[in-house]
C-alpha cells in the first residue's frame, strides 16, 4: 500500500476535481453565445447553465434568471446532464469520506490495516465513478 504522503497527495487531488465538479454543476457557462448589434455598445453575452440563464450586457450587468419549469428544458439537460452531475458530487462526497476513513494518517478503523486498505481503494473506485459520471451521457449536438 503506499505511503502517507502519496495517499494525502492523491486525496488532495481528488478533492480537487470535486471542488470542480461543484463548480461545473453550479456555474452558468454550459452554454455560450453572443449578439452585437449596429453599435459594439448593445453587446450581450448569454449564458446557459443547467439551473439558470444569464445575460450578461457590454456595460457589465448581468441578469440572471432561474429557469421556470423543469419540463420545460430540454430531455437531455433534463434527465441526463442535471441527474448525472448531481449523483457525481453525491459519489464524491461519499468517496471523500471514505477516503479519509482509510487513509494511513487517520486513527479510524486502525485495528484492521486489511479492511483501512479496502476502504481506502473504494474510496478512490467512487472517485474514479465520479468523475466518470458527468462523462458517460453522450452530449447531443451543438444548438
Amino acid at each position: 500500500m503506499a505511503n502517507s504522503g502519496l495517499q494525502l497527495l492523491g486525496y488532495f487531488l481528488a478533492l480537487g476535481g470535486w471542488v470542480g465538479i461543484i463548480a461545473s454543476t453550479a456555474l452558468p457557462q454550459w452554454k455560450q453565445s453572443s449578439y452585437a448589434g449596429d453599435a459594439i455598445i448593445t453587446a450581450v453575452g448569454l449564458y446557459e447553465g443547467l439551473w439558470m440563464s444569464c445575460a450578461s450586457q457590454s456595460t457589465g450587468q448581468v441578469q440572471c434568471k432561474l429557469y421556470d419549469s423543469l419540463l420545460a428544458l430540454d430531455g437531455r439537460l433534463q434527465a441526463g446532464t442535471r441527474a448525472l452531475m448531481v449523483v457525481a458530487v453525491l459519489l464524491g462526497f461519499v468517496a471523500m469520506v471514505l477516503s479519509v476513513v482509510g487513509m494511513k494518517c487517520t486513527r479510524v478503523g486502525d485495528s484492521n490495516p486489511i479492511a483501512k486498505g479496502r476502504v481506502a481503494i473504494s474510496g478512490g473506485a467512487l472517485f474514479l465513478l465520479a468523475g466518470e459520471c458527468p462523462a458517460s451521457y453522450p452530449p447531443g449536438p451543438c444548438s
